[in-house]
């Protein structure tokens, strides 16, 4: 399912869901160096390494340091299940 305007970005850890937005564009640590998710980003399942998940809600940047997790993008949605 496409997302109107943006992507869903979904971070949960296995305690607890930690966050649900709509963003415009997502930073995410993976092991082989850090990579940015846009709309239509090609489906793909990577694992993360410790850092930063940098998020942009309109002109603002949030951030969620994780220790290590897994990474799903499929259909404007980034769905993320980390250790924090």
């Amino acid at each position: 399912m496409k997302h109107e305007g943006g992507i869903l970005l979904d971070i949960s850890t296995p305690e607890k869901h930690v966050t649900g937005h709509m963003v415009n564009q997502v930073k995410l640590p993976g092991r082989a160096g850090c990579f940015t998710v846009l709309r239509g980003h090609a489906p793909l399942i990577t694992s993360l390494c410790e850092g930063d998940i940098e998020y942009t809600v309109g002109g603002n940047t949030e951030t969620v340091h994780i220790r290590s997790g897994f990474a799903e993008v499929q259909n404007d949605t980034v769905s993320v299940c980390a250790e924090i």
